[in-house]
């Protein structure tokens, strides 16, 4: 048995030494606060005088240019078959996407601010119950791209698939979520929906959260500051994301330079891609 021990990440965990055995990688942890057990993550393997691999996260691909959202095929990683897809492709992690129904009843997983490619009347996710009602969130399936047909997931339901794919979770709350997490009616049920499922699973689950919004931002900070993203968690395409998905060729030189870089992790829309070049770049 041969112990190699790991640099420190920023992000919340403390990685105390990853044990080689002849059949697997398992790695051993310590909690430094809010945090669990990480599963076995095969980018932190190097080989003699390579770099260490950064983990990858999967993200997933919305359109640039002019009326994206007629081209949006759905590709974010928040229900089943996409979380598995980004698995099968080498992820270490997946980027989630939560909003909040109605007065913020429910932490869904949906990177649009309105239904648009999901079935029934478009509207935006914060004027609909999930349950409730005829148009009720609940009961919409994708109706575009490659996983049409899934479901909105939960926080908690979405949170428990990552945990059985072996796959760090990593939450971004959208900015669309600050109108009720900050409306003194609402805000203290609103966080609870956010908060809870992460503290049911912290001391068995590697979650990390973060948001674009600056005052989400310093909330989360607040309440769940051992399980901030870190800034090293790097995004390293260059290649603007299209429909049908562009080349990944072009990422290269902007993917050499945030390697070198030595980052603790990375996002990427071309998981699969990357994970094949990474396995040259660092071993």
């Amino acid at each position: 048995m041969r112990i190699i021990p790991l640099a420190e990440p920023t992000d919340g965990v403390t990685f105390l030494m990853l044990i080689r055995t002849k059949a697997a990688i398992v790695t051993s942890v310590a909690a430094i606060a809010l945090t669990g057990t990480p599963p076995v993550a095969h980018s932190q393997a190097t080989t003699a005088g390579a770099a260490p691999c950064p983990l990858v996260f999967g993200h997933g691909g919305y359109p640039s240019g002019p009326n994206p959202w007629e081209r949006d095929q759905i590709r974010q990683p928040n229900n089943a078959r996409a979380v598995n897809a980004q698995k099968g492709w080498g992820a270490d992690g997946v980027e989630g996407d939560v909003q909040l129904t109605r007065h913020g009843t429910k932490a869904v997983m949906w990177h649009n601010t309105t239904t648009n490619g999901l079935t029934g009347t478009r509207k935006n996710i914060t004027d609909l119950w999930w349950a409730a009602g005829s148009d009720n969130l609940r009961d919409r399936r994708i109706a575009r791209g490659p996983y049409a047909g899934e479901q909105v997931h939960t926080l908690r339901q979405w949170l428990d698939h990552v945990r059985s794919a072996g796959l760090v979770a990593l939450m971004e709350v959208k900015p669309e979520a600050r109108a009720v997490l900050s409306d003194p009616a609402y805000a203290t049920a609103a966080w609870t929906e956010i908060s809870d499922p992460i503290r049911e699973r912290q001391a068995s689950q590697r979650i990390l959260v973060y948001s674009q919004d600056s005052w989400i931002q310093a909330e989360l900070a607040k309440r769940h500051p051992g399980l901030l993203k870190g800034s090293e968690a790097r995004w390293t395409d260059s290649v603007s994301w299209a429909e049908p998905p562009p080349s990944w060729s072009g990422n290269v030189s902007r993917w050499r330079e945030v390697l070198a870089q030595a980052p603790k992790s990375v996002m990427t829309n071309f998981t699969k891609d990357y994970r094949a070049w990474l396995t040259d770049a660092c071993g």
